[in-house]
Order: structure tokens, then C-alpha cells, then sequence
């Protein structure tokens, strides 16, 4: 298994880039089909989320893997190969493997800990698997990635601030209001949402537990504001209205898909004025909290805004320690460990199972022609069923301890050399060990 990722992510590039960068819906889907058709290129996922982009592959050949990728990454995401190669780095292999798990574990996250990143790795994978351009390997590897993220957070202290970009975001406007951080920091405010998504889902909720007096959702398609407004019993307008219900705020949230700006200066401006006549204390709060932006950044000069986007959030706090960190990558080790000699174990055991079967084969024979020797009053069919069970016993103990072995040094150097010398000496039939390795690819596949 060759893995490589390619990629860019708040360490490595500023928002700037990231929002330029930020591929989702349609495109995403373009980019996951035209890197699967690449000629060195077998399997990809990508994960792509407000602080990074990253494009994993099942390759035959680095440099070429690298290169096709490079260029399809600058052609989807419209920033110029020559601009985003600076802000890439690449990870092959273990180093590939292992970054995905840190990944999926927090530990790359704009606020380390932070769990909404476990959920995003799964729909990269998901949605991956729907366009059909994920197969074995990177399967094996996302099973390994999340398996890895959950225990992280089961196992450790890393995530027990519960921090994520959301939350933080929203402790960063409590600090316009004193006295109103922690879990009550949108108690009493009224709360405008623009989006319906995940992101808008998981703001409402915060919203709602947070005891915000009004939660209003506003988006393009307003049946979907509908919806996740039933679900927190907000009220639901269209994106035609932002204006005066901006004017009607004391923070706004916006995290929608779109492809360009949402809330204009003029708007804020417009809603400003409307929160002066109406005497509504405090500034307005503005979350953005989508890539690429939704607000137009010129909102923040505005007297009596506050704009809070992921640009001011990278330069905020963690939620773990560096125990928690330390504990989190020993999982790691742990599991990357496990791995390879799981993938050690694969690569032998065809030829452990070619030579039970033979084994086993042998052991019929043997007992057939016992069998036929004797006179059918000679012994009983209880005494031939023992003799059965004692021979077939007796070859499972002699072969028990050479085939776990072989397995068990797979994954020294040399360790196919062992799985060999069971080969010759006990002379297999190489077509009944491709045979086996054969019929597991064939499984794989159905599977």
C-alpha cells in the first residue's frame, strides 16, 4: 500500500489562500473523479473543510502521483499551481497514514481536540464511496483513521473542554458582553443564523441550549430553513429579509456553502442603523464561520461590529493539554502498530492457508485408507470418529506453532523469506497459494 496525501491546511497556508482554495458540492465531486483517473492514481478520498484541503490516494509512483495531483488541486480550487505549491505539503506512506489519524484524532485541528473533525473525515470517506473512487485500501485506511479518533476521545482527556470552532467562536463573542461566557454565552440574545447545513445545524442547537431569547434561520432555499428552524423552535425567513433581520440581532452566524460573499458592509451598515433606532445595546456580533467567506471583511471596520472569522479563531487556545496530546499519540502508535502486522499477517497467510489445506487433505486421505484396511467389525464408528479427531488434532498442534511464527515475523526484514521456506518445505503448490490469494482479492471486491 502506497498512501499519499497532498494538501493545505491553516499550519500551511493563511485564510486568505484556504479560502481561495475551498472546494465543496459540485466541485469537490469533479476533483475526487478527475485525481481517480489519474494513471498513477488507484484510489481518493478528500477531505476538505474551513481549515484544510487535503487529497488522499492510493498511488503506484510518487513524483508522477504528486505532480497529476499538484495540478488538478490549483485547476479545481482556481488558484494557479505556481501560487499553491508554496502552501502544499506532502506525506507519503506511514507519514501519510499516520497524519490522517492525527488528524481524525484533533491533533491538526485550528483548536486542537476539537470532534467535529471525526464527523467531516467520515463524510469524506462517505461521499468518496458514492462516487465509487474509494476501494480497498483507502477503506481499510478510514476504518483505521476513525477506529483511531474515537478511541482518542473515549480513551483520553482530549476533547474534554468540548471545543470546536463553533464553540469557540461563540465564547469570543460572549466577550462583547461580560459576564455571559461559558455556557450561557448567547443567554438572553437574539440569534440570527444564515445557512441551514451541518455547521448551521450545530449553531442552532448551541443557540437553543445556550438560552438565546430569538433564533432565527435564514437561507437561500427556505424550505431548508423551515426545517432545521422546527427542529429548535426558531422562525425561518429567506435570504431577501437578512437585512432587517440582522437589524433584529444582537449576533449573527453564517456558515453557508455559497461560493462567494453573503452579508455585505452595506447590509451590516443597514442593520446597524436599525439596532441604533431601535436602542439595541452592545454591538452586533458577526460569526463567520464559512470557507470561503460569507461576510465581506470590510464589515469589521463598521463602528458598533464585532466580526469574528476563522482568521481570528487560528490565533486562539487549545482545548488539550500536552498530556492529553502525548496520550493521544501513543493510540496512535498503538494502532499504527496494529496495522502493519495485521497487513503483515494478510500478506503470509495465503500460504498458511494453502498448507492447512494440504495438511487437512493429507489427513483425509490418510483415514480414508485407514479406513479401508480395516473390516468393518474391527472397530466401531465411535472409535474411527476418535482416531479421526486425534490425527487431525495432533496435525493442528504441530502446525500451530509454525504458522503463528511465520506470521508473527511477516513483519521483520526478511519476513516473506520465512513464508517462503514454509513453501519449499513443505512443497506447496504455488497455484494453490495463488488460488487463496486470488479468492480473498475476489471477496475484497464483492465486499
Amino acid at each position: 500500500m502506497s498512501v499519499l496525501v497532498v494538501g493545505l491546511s491553516h499550519k500551511s497556508a493563511p485564510m486568505a489562500i484556504l479560502e481561495r482554495a475551498a472546494v465543496s458540492g459540485d466541485s469537490l465531486g469533479k476533483l475526487l473523479r478527475d485525481v481517480a483517473q489519474a494513471e498513477p492514481v488507484a484510489e481518493v478520498f478528500v477531505v476538505s473543510t474551513c481549515n484544510r484541503v487535503e487529497v488522499y490516494a492510493d498511488v503506484d509512483r510518487f513524483h508522477a502521483a504528486v505532480t497529476a495531483i499538484c495540478e488538478l488541486l490549483a485547476r479545481h480550487c482556481g488558484v494557479p499551481a505556481h501560487e499553491l505549491t508554496g502552501y502544499l505539503y506532502v506525506h507519503y506512506e506511514d507519514r501519510a497514514i499516520s497524519h490522517l489519524m492525527a488528524v481524525a484524532c484533533g491533533l491538526d485541528s485550528m483548536v486542537v481536540g476539537e470532534g467535529q473533525i471525526l464527523g467531516q473525515v467520515r463524510s469524506a470517506l462517505s461521499f468518496a464511496a458514492e462516487q465509487g473512487t474509494q476501494g480497498r485500501v483507502l477503506s481499510e485506511l478510514g476504518r483505521l483513521a476513525l477506529r483511531t479518533g474515537k478511541r482518542s476521545r473515549t480513551e483520553t482527556g482530549i476533547d474534554r473542554a468540548g471545543l470546536s470552532l463553533l464553540t469557540l467562536a461563540i465564547e469570543l463573542a460572549a466577550q462583547s458582553a461580560p459576564g455571559r461566557s461559558g455556557a450561557g454565552a448567547l443567554a438572553g440574545r437574539d440569534v440570527l443564523i444564515v445557512g441551514a447545513g451541518s455547521m448551521s445545524a450545530l449553531a442552532a442547537a448551541a443557540a437553543a441550549r445556550s438560552g438565546a431569547t430569538s433564533i432565527v434561520v435564514a437561507n437561500r432555499t427556505r424550505s431548508h430553513a423551515e426545517r432545521l428552524a422546527a427542529d429548535v423552535s426558531a422562525i425561518a425567513t429567506g435570504l431577501a429579509d437578512l437585512p432587517a433581520a440582522m437589524g433584529a440581532a444582537d449576533v449573527v452566524i453564517s456558515c453557508t456553502g455559497a461560493t462567494g460573499q453573503v452579508i455585505s458592509r452595506d447590509m451590516v451598515s443597514v442593520a446597524v442603523s436599525a439596532r441604533t433606532l431601535a436602542a439595541r445595546p452592545g454591538p452586533l456580533v458577526v460569526l463567520d464561520l464559512a470557507m470561503p467567506r460569507d461576510v465581506e471583511p470590510a464589515t469589521g471596520d463598521l463602528p458598533g461590529v464585532v466580526l469574528i472569522g476563522l482568521d481570528l479563531l487560528s490565533g486562539h487556545g487549545t482545548a488539550a493539554t500536552d498530556d492529553d496530546v502525548l496520550a493521544v499519540r501513543a493510540i496512535i502508535e498503538a494502532e499504527l502498530a496494529a496495522y502493519h502486522s495485521a497487513i503483515d499477517a494478510a500478506r503470509v497467510a495465503p500460504t498458511v492457508v494453502a498448507l492447512r489445506a494440504k495438511a487437512a487433505k493429507v489427513v483425509e486421505a490418510e483415514l480414508a485408507r485407514l479406513e479401508g484396511r480395516l473390516s468393518s467389525d474391527a472397530l466401531s464408528g465411535h472409535a474411527l470418529d476418535e482416531i479421526a479427531q486425534t490425527v487431525r488434532r495432533v496435525v493442528d498442534k504441530l502446525l500451530h506453532s509454525p504458522t503463528v511464527r511465520v506470521k508473527e515475523l511477516a513483519g521483520s526484514p526478511g519476513g516473506e523469506e520465512y513464508a517462503a521456506a514454509l513453501r519449499v518445505l513443505f512443497d506447496l503448490d504455488p497455484r494453490a497459494v495463488e488460488a487463496v490469494t486470488r479468492a480473498a482479492t475476489e471477496q475484497e471486491v464483492r465486499s
